[in-house]
């Protein structure tokens, strides 16, 4: 048995979980060993369309890491720094009404992500890093005393996020025609122009820090549709609230099209490794820098 049969194996009841997904965190898992001494804790960004498999992907090299590599490693989401909704209404009330839907550059706690890392690279064997988290039903960031706690000094750090590894110069190259919640909500660019400088100014600063930035695509916006909606659904099981039908899923991910379309076109020259995942979550590694 290979290390990725052995992880489809481990984990193969708990998550939905594919042979080459495996082994494709196994490589990443290995790239971070080759890359990084011990006693120094690595910053590793993983990028990817909404439903790529970024978490799937973060969970799958935490694994690898611990189980053929033996080192730990603290996993968790930019979508757990949003702002919170009072102060997502603040922006809605001060800047443009788009302020209010969680997800472009500028409606994340960048100051908090940074702490947290500090922290982390910081901790000695005894100590207790709080990392914040968002339920996404709620559409707010939980209380802290329900924040998940990692003990100790990590021997990585994994940071999943859409939009992780986005420069300006991307979007600002990116020539396609807006789409419909664009042209029709934000006409003079009022919304785009204030996330566009929320990037430059405060997420820049972030992804220079990584040491790997891993990338997933996927092979059109129409995937992204498509796993958006079946992640809804499984968000939906255990709630009141019924799911975001495909109408309301085509508008949420138009909030991001510009951006999405944009590290579409740049990833493949700035990604550390680039992976390329099929409708059906086969994971082909398409580049990879030495």
């Amino acid at each position: 048995m290979n290390r990725a049969e052995e992880l489809v194996a481990a984990l193969g009841r708990d998550m939905p979980l594919t042979l080459s997904a495996a082994g494709a965190a196994c490589q990443v898992a290995e790239n971070i060993v080759y890359r990084s001494s011990r006693g120094y804790v690595p910053l590793i960004g993983i990028n990817g369309a909404q439903g790529s498999g970024k978490s799937t992907m973060a969970r799958l090299v935490a694994e690898a890491l611990e189980r053929f590599h033996g080192r730990s490693a603290a996993v968790f989401s930019l979508d757990d720094f949003y702002l919170t909704r009072s102060q997502r209404q603040r922006l809605e009330r001060d800047v443009h009404p788009l302020c209010a839907t969680r997800g472009v550059p500028g409606t994340h706690d960048i100051a908090l992500l940074h702490g947290v890392i500090d922290g982390l690279r910081a901790a000695e064997p005894a100590a207790e890093t709080a990392i914040p988290v968002f339920d996404k039903l709620a559409d707010d960031r939980v209380p802290t005393e329900a924040w998940q706690v990692f003990e100790g000094r990590p021997g990585a750090i994994l940071l999943e996020g859409w939009c992780v590894g986005a420069r300006t110069a991307d979007v600002v190259a990116f020539a396609g025609v807006p789409n419909a919640l664009e042209r029709t909500e934000d006409p003079r660019g009022v919304w785009r122009g204030w996330s566009l400088a929320a990037l430059a100014r405060e997420y820049e600063d972030l992804w220079d820090r990584l040491d790997l930035l891993v990338s997933i695509e996927v092979p059109d916006l129409e995937t992204v549709i498509e796993s958006r909606l079946a992640q809804e659904r499984r968000l939906a099981e255990n709630s009141l609230r019924p799911p975001m039908d495909r109408v309301a899923i085509t508008r949420f991910v138009q909030h991001y099209e510009r951006y999405t379309r944009a590290m579409w076109a740049a990833m493949p020259e700035r990604a550390d490794m680039l992976f390329r995942r099929t409708r059906e979550f086969g994971f082909t590694l398409a580049k990879e820098v030495a």
